[in-house]
């Protein structure tokens, strides 16, 4: 199987890359020396979404300006029908969209909302919740985070136990979320609650939409092992939300839910993010030797870009489920996998070559500006970011080979 572009995949590519030379404000440049979101559609020195509000005129404007034009195009949520503020690409014109951006080093925008909310709405959502939703998003005036994982449920998702009482036409929501990508940047939340406690702990779940504003609701960032605080912590003391903010049926949250997780799961972000890394290690060994064991690191090199040409064509292989029609299921899993794995391979990797030098962790005046000595402390979290590889296994093991639970 090749994955070659079309005649008109061709030209879009074309069109793509014509687009960002001309209409990329030119205002907006990397911040190199920040440590932004673990997201894998992030850009080396971009956050689109930190950027919107962030303390530096030219960096917020330009983020805004960027915006604006993506949404010119629909190009904010590609994938999403033009009367919602869409393009209506297909899935294989949206992929070269997003691995043209990537290579660009541009940021995408809206990210959250646009790939994991938006396509649960168009599935799940009522008329009324798509029109209020959607249209903001698609022009990057409203922001989303997920929150989903608790102190006590993060793998074991379905154990959450944030709780939302009915009251009337509300909701009573008390609890905690954490891990919350984004979350002190988000204008709106999607949160999963527990509505029936005596249900088995699949059931008995409900999906709501949450104004960040909402009384009761508290978001703090968090810090992460370098320094950085991509994620937050969101407590709910006595939020009141609206049931007409309930995203399907009550106690069938869970189901809405894995709509999300496998749009989450099926990006290129990464395969182009690692691409990268890879080819300015490479450059590197090339003008300064690869150090004592130059054959054991030419071979884990050569090894990690065969297998970034895997990461490739599973993600390749995920949009063409989608272009048939299809969620993506267990397929995703195994993307998001291996990509996992795949990214503590090239941080290792990348600290081989370096050698003692890998311990520095300034950047200034450091080689690759100890690009490879961050990527080891990002790539901690990326075997448990977005679902554990365990529960990974599961699903390809229960859901692709139809194995036993037990």
């Amino acid at each position: 199987m090749h994955w070659n572009d079309t005649v008109e995949q061709a030209a879009f590519r074309d069109d793509v890359r014509t687009f960002i030379a001309e209409r990329f404000p030119a205002q907006y440049r990397p911040d190199t020396a920040a440590e932004h979101s673990l997201e894998p559609e992030d850009v080396w020195g971009y956050n689109w979404q930190a950027d919107r509000f962030g303390p530096d005129p030219d960096r917020r404007d330009g983020a805004r300006k960027w915006a604006t034009v993506l949404a010119e195009r629909g190009w904010i949520a590609p994938h999403w029908p033009r009367e919602f503020g869409g393009a209506g690409l297909s899935p294989f014109e949206e992929f070269v969209l997003h691995e043209e951006l990537m290579r660009a080093r541009v940021p995408t925008v809206n990210g959250i909302g646009a790939f994991l909310l938006g396509p649960t709405l168009l599935e799940h959502g009522t008329p009324e919740q798509q029109a209020e939703h959607l249209p903001p998003i698609a022009c990057g005036e409203r922001c989303w985070a997920q929150g989903f994982s608790e102190p006590g449920s993060g793998s074991d998702l379905a154990s959450l136990r944030t709780s939302a009482v009915r009251d009337g036409d509300d909701y009573v929501v008390n609890g905690q979320k954490v891990w919350t990508s984004l979350g002190q940047y988000a204008d709106w939340l999607f949160v999963l609650v527990r509505t029936d406690p005596a249900a088995p702990k699949h059931r008995g779940i409900t999906f709501l939409l949450v104004d960040a504003a909402t009384p009761g609701v508290t978001i703090r960032p968090i810090e992460d092992i370098r320094g950085a605080t991509p994620f937050a912590e969101v407590f709910f003391s006595n939020a009141r939300v609206p049931v007409r903010n309930r995203v399907g049926e009550q106690n069938q949250g869970w189901y809405v839910a894995m709509t999300a997780l496998s749009f989450e799961r099926a990006g290129i972000g990464s395969t182009v993010k690692f691409e990268q890394a890879l080819t300015r290690l490479a450059e590197h060994v090339r003008v300064n030797g690869l150090g004592p064991d130059k054959a054991a690191v030419r071979h884990e090199i050569a090894r990690r870009y065969t297998e970034l040409r895997v990461l490739y064509n599973l993600a390749r292989y995920t949009v063409s489920q989608q272009a048939e029609g299809r969620v993506p299921g267990y397929e995703a899993s195994v993307n998001q996998l291996f990509g996992a794995e795949l990214a503590q391979r090239v941080a290792r990797t990348g600290n081989a070559v370096f050698g003692r030098d890998a311990r520095r962790w300034d950047r200034a005046g450091q080689s690759l500006a100890a690009a490879f000595t961050h990527l080891r402390f990002d790539a901690v979290a990326a075997t448990f970011l977005g679902g554990t590889t365990e529960i990974q296994r599961n699903v390809i093991a229960t859901r692709g080979l139809g194995l036993p639970r037990s």
